[in-house]
């Protein structure tokens, strides 16, 4: 069973977040039609990490605080990851940095992809999150969701979250993604077994 993390990169109120995740869930799940896959949805919101607070590097793995024990378990066990982030300032948000910034050894040997968004499809904080996830040993896909707040959103008022309403083109362009994905968990799984031996 290869198991893949829908990862909401955004903890803010009103975040357009969940709603993209529940999409790539929504295609995930009818893409793949097979019981040796499933993807489940991982909010990050709902771990409330504060700042980090261990006392020692993650790479150490030694965590003292419970919310970070918490939170290593609910990534250890995953093969893979898909991370559904806005660009915030040119980058990825702080919570979704401060988050993977809790682990190391959780999230070594494993893939990933990216669904973006944004007023430039949140293309700066997927590359900000390659080289981040790179430090910590995640191989990430080239194909990449990067989805228009002007052509993939309906939004008449800009403070509120709007109605999510991705292009056509959007999906062939997801399910190729979530394919690499779960093509790089399994070509990574020796790895794990190795670390883990």
């Amino acid at each position: 069973m290869t198991r893949i993390a829908v990862i909401t990169g955004s903890t803010r109120p009103r975040r357009r977040a969940k709603m993209v995740a529940d999409w790539v869930l929504d295609v995930a799940v009818r893409h793949t039609g097979s019981a040796d896959v499933t993807y489940e949805l991982v909010d990050i919101a709902e771990f409330a990490l504060p700042l980090l607070d261990e006392e020692v590097p993650a790479a150490i793995g030694d965590y003292g605080q419970e919310h970070t024990r918490r939170w290593a378990a609910a990534i250890d066990g995953f093969d893979g990851f898909v991370f559904v982030t806005p660009e915030y300032n040119h980058s990825m948000p702080a919570a979704l940095k401060n988050a993977i910034d809790y682990l190391f050894g959780e999230w070594g040997d494993k893939s990933a992809g990216f669904v973006s968004y944004g007023l430039h499809g949140g293309t700066r904080a997927v590359e900000h999150l390659r080289v981040t996830l790179a430090e910590v040993k995640v191989a990430d896909v080239r194909t990449t969701v990067a989805l228009s707040l002007f052509n993939d959103f309906r939004i008449t008022d800009i403070t509120q979250p709007g109605v999510f309403a991705p292009g056509d083109h959007q999906e062939p362009t997801l399910t190729r993604m979530l394919d690499e994905v779960v093509a790089w968990a399994r070509a990574l799984a020796p790895l794990r077994v190795k670390e883990n031996a």
